[in-house]
């Protein structure tokens, strides 16, 4: 979707993957396969290009380190460093005045003794998403239990959130400086993947401006140049904590693609080549829901629905739990149909 706004504005894209058949690579003017460890492969790659990002925050620091040796990239290693580990991610929220839920690290037999934020999620410290490599956990016995089936990695311990709902912020910075928040989006999680994300969130508007102001204080404090996803609490005594953070285009903005006068992925290719910041206004109602695994199937139904808009990932096999695509129903709430 970054390459297909690119074209737009006139850029090639060439992509980097270890994967023979990259997705993205669909789209796009060129591919360079190779492992993330490659460095000849690496060399070749960007000497094909003017400036390079990533499009997800598990690509090694090592591999981004060593692009940024050739060419700019943006918004290069100081925003995975973070993001690839809840608890320097946590850590740093708090560093940039951002809250958070309670934690505890989890790793050794004296931070289980030594935890207290339960009820909680234990999750590991890295790879895991969208539910992966977490459980819930109510007593000790439990969080011990838990972290051996984990494999007694690095975790942290998040205490749960008695919150109202789940909100995102998405926000560009450009190359100046400049920072611009997209509307709030308003988020429905079942099993720990996105399922929807509704604009306008209905929120109050205390609750959306103090939002925007975390999203934008911490792409100031990461100092990046590109794109920043904030995911949020919002608890039933009013409070917005933050939750996680994702340095590049992120679920929850698919929306922009068609209710936003600047869709987030154009908006990251103007950041990071230096133009100016696009427009964020809202168009029209909307709703993006993601379509997991075999649901990709019912597309015959959403092409032919006029408040849909369907996009498909060109994945070549549905598993469970795998986001094949998603559609966004665009118009008047009257006429979206409701949530499934």
């Amino acid at each position: 979707m970054t390459a297909l706004a690119a074209a737009r504005l006139g850029y090639r894209s060439i992509i980097y993957s270890p994967e023979a058949d990259s997705i993205a690579a669909q789209v796009a003017a060129g591919h360079v396969e190779g492992a993330y460890d490659d460095e000849a492969a690496l060399a070749r790659f960007a000497a094909q290009v003017d400036v390079i990002t990533y499009e997800f925050e598990n690509v090694p620091e090592w591999t981004v380190a060593e692009c940024k040796r050739r060419k700019p990239v943006r918004p290069g290693t100081r925003p995975i460093h973070f993001a690839q580990h809840r608890l320097r991610e946590k850590a740093f929220f708090r560093q940039a005045g951002i809250g958070t839920a309670d934690y505890h690290p989890i790793c050794s037999e004296a931070d289980l003794a030594a935890a207290t934020s339960l009820p909680g999620i234990l999750k590991t410290c890295t790879e895991g998403y969208d539910g992966k490599g977490q459980a819930r956990v109510s007593t000790r016995d439990g969080l011990k239990a838990a972290w051996e089936k984990l494999g007694r990695r690095e975790c942290i311990l998040e205490a749960l959130v008695d919150f109202q709902c789940e909100i995102s912020a998405i926000v560009a910075r450009g190359l100046d400086g400049t920072t611009r928040c997209f509307p709030i989006g308003l988020n429905d999680h079942r099993d720990g993947i996105l399922r929807t994300t509704t604009v306008p969130s209905g929120l109050p508007e205390t609750v959306l401006a103090r939002a925007e102001r975390l999203g934008i204080q911490l792409a100031r404090s990461l100092d990046l140049a590109g794109l920043v996803a904030l995911e949020m609490f919002v608890t039933r005594d009013g409070r917005v904590l933050a939750n996680e953070m994702a340095p590049r285009p992120h679920n929850s903005g698919h929306w922009t693609i068609d209710a936003c006068a600047t869709s987030q992925f154009e908006q990251l290719v103007r950041a990071i080549c230096g133009l100016p910041l696009g427009a964020v206004d809202v168009l029209a109602p909307s709703r993006m829901e993601n379509l997991i695994g075999a649901e990709a199937n019912d597309w015959p139904r959403f092409v032919a629905d006029p408040t849909a808009r369907l996009h498909l990932y060109g994945k070549a096999k549905a598993r469970p739990g795998r986001k094949m695509g998603h559609v966004t129903y665009v118009g008047n709430w009257d006429v979206l149909p409701p949530n499934a």
